[in-house]
């Protein structure tokens, strides 16, 4: 709950007025009783219709305040509530964004959209209803009984019998239903996350005929939750009827001891009607203080939740200045480099080292899985080496200021990612101040200028994800998005994979003839075959480096990649290797 103090804590002047405006509004709710009592007493006993309708204009007058008061207290609630939600989220968010990959990785997708949305607006709404209600119930409650005791004394030793009990039954079930609603919000995280994945994959799911595995696996998901929610719900259903049964009996027992009040002349029989009528205020109180504690509950809980997140370090910081750097012509250089994954129980990269000279193209090749991903990451340090260091124009990427490195990588994904906007939009990620001029530059370049005029120009509008592009399009307009920015080193990592042979290969040519260092992962030997470098990696070790022709000649793994692609180029056995 710090947290929410902390946000809470920038609109303490509506978080003092709210509940100030609703004691107020109570404040009148117990003189009305006073005043019933009075006009039976006094009005209707004597038949004064002058002094009934006095009172009357008095009921009027504490109705009409009320209202304006509770208003008033909705008015700043709402004010502080909402607020202090908006600004968890946006710390929230602001909080992942800072997180590095590791971090990401361990979260998931799934918690995290939940954290942002159904937890912060549970917060909200369980602060909006303490803000008006914490106080003001209690005060009714206990305000109830003390005037219980201007009227009687007897009489009000049933409402201070009553409320202890009363409490001891809401609390019980308040401390026992706080953890139950966190496993509630775990549960709607795997919700989420099924839910997330069959709308994301949809099209694989309908290829391999998957529904109805789908939906089982959805349906059993769904029943967890919905069972742990029967679960907490059942417990917070005692609430009404408890506090019924016990408020009934408790109003039974303060009507028979207020007749024979009555009987023996202690009070009028509007004092008892008084007297019960702060017994049923007690009753509504009670009832919104139990409703109120079930959200409350749920806020708690979910603020919990975020605060979980919040709490996470980033394991990667950033200098505030850039370190000074050393003259070099090499602009990557990994120096026995080794890394291993957060929850992997075996390293994904062994002692990798190599140097690139800037404007170099280096290549990177190997099996599915063997870390050629893993090694393009840590240029832009997605993730720090465990071993080794890594270093970036002269400097150990650790150095670097978060804005000086990301000014110098531009990264392409193998999972080409576009955002809900225009073309233009898209492309300006990488540089805001791109004037039209450069980016169709850079879409050139990129073959994607077919894209461009087949969609109508650059302010042709890109759904989320890009879905109203075809892979190969979409990969191409992300390669543009990275050549606008103009970068010192360029990664593309498989960013080429849904291109033709014709199409790389003018793209590939086209990268070359800029002025930076590229960094090329692929399955295809005939992406990389030109450039000034390979590295060719198995199981996260290097198995060669060198040219094409060199690891032709030494390496027996990009032999065979090589032959599995371009099989007629193998070499055939002579007869004497045959009969050997």
């Amino acid at each position: 709950m710090n947290l929410v103090w902390k946000y809470l804590g920038l609109y303490k002047k509506e978080s003092i007025l709210a509940p100030l405006f609703k004691l107020l509004e109570a404040l009148g709710d117990l003189f009305v009783p006073l005043v019933v009592a009075d006009i039976i007493n006094t009005g209707i006993a004597n038949g004064d219709t002058g002094y009934l309708l006095s009172r009357f204009g008095i009921l009027i007058l504490l109705a009409l305040a009320a209202l304006l008061c509770s208003f008033t207290a909705q008015w700043f609630a709402a004010t502080a509530s909402v607020g202090t939600a908006s600004r968890m989220r946006q710390a929230l968010f602001d909080h992942i964004g800072d997180l590095s990959y590791t971090e990401l990785d361990s979260l998931g997708t799934n918690t995290m959209i939940t954290r942002l949305t159904s937890d912060i607006n549970q917060v909200q709404s369980g602060l909006n209803l303490a803000l008006r209600l914490l106080l003001r119930s209690p005060f009714i409650v206990f305000g109830s009984m003390i005037m219980a005791f201007t009227i009687d004394f007897k009489c009000a030793m049933v409402f201070a019998l009553a409320i202890p009990v009363l409490l001891a039954v809401v609390f019980w079930i308040m401390l026992t239903s706080i953890p139950m609603y966190k496993k509630v919000q775990a549960e709607l995280d795997k919700v989420l996350g099924a839910a997330r994945e069959n709308l994301t994959g949809v099209r694989v799911i309908r290829a391999f005929r998957k529904e109805q595995d789908e939906i089982r696996d959805f349906d059993q998901k769904n029943d967890a939750l919905t069972v742990m929610n029967e679960k907490v719900g059942r417990l917070s259903a005692l609430l009404n009827p408890l506090t019924y049964a016990l408020i009934n009996i408790a109003a039974i027992i303060l009507i028979q001891k207020g007749a024979l009040q009555v009987n023996l002349g202690v009070i009028q029989q509007g004092d008892v009607v008084a007297l019960y009528n702060y017994m049923a205020q007690m009753i509504v109180e009670l009832i919104k203080l139990a409703s109120l504690i079930i959200s409350i509950d749920k806020a708690i809980a979910c603020a919990g939740r975020v605060q979980k997140v919040m709490e996470i370090p980033s394991s990667m910081t950033y200098p505030k200045t850039t370190g000074e750097k050393k003259a070099t012509d090499d602009m990557v250089v990994f120096d026995h480099v080794s890394f291993t994954y957060a929850s992997a129980a075996a390293e994904s990269l062994s002692d990798i080292s190599f140097r690139v000279k800037k404007g170099q193209t280096f290549g990177i090749i190997g099996a599915t899985g063997s870390g050629k991903t893993t090694v393009v990451d840590l240029i832009p340090r997605f993730y720090d080496a465990t071993k080794g260091s890594v270093e970036v124009d002269g400097l150990n990427v650790r150095a670097y200021t978060r804005e000086d490195l990301v000014k110098k990588i531009a990264v392409v994904p193998q999972k080409a990612v576009l955002f809900k906007g225009t073309i233009r939009d898209n492309m300006k990620w990488g540089n805001e101040e791109a004037s039209d001029e450069e980016i169709m530059k850079a879409v050139e370049r990129a073959q994607a200028s077919e894209v461009i005029e087949g969609k109508g120009g650059l302010d042709a509008e890109v759904e989320q994800y890009g879905r109203n592009l075809s892979g190969g399009q979409r990969q191409r307009l992300t390669i543009a998005r990275a050549l606008v920015k103009n970068p010192e080193i360029l990664i593309m990592d498989d960013s080429a994979s849904a291109l033709d042979f014709a199409t790389d290969a003018k793209l590939r040519a086209a990268v070359a003839s800029l002025d930076m260092t590229v960094f090329i992962v692929s399955q295809r030997t005939s992406s990389i075959r030109n450039a000034d470098q390979i590295l060719v990696l198995e199981d996260g070790e290097c198995a060669g480096t060198g040219t094409h022709a060199e690891l032709m000649e030494t390496c027996e793994i990009y032999q065979e990649i090589y032959y599995s692609q371009f099989p007629e180029e193998r070499p055939s056995l002579s007869g004497k290797e045959v009969q050997a």
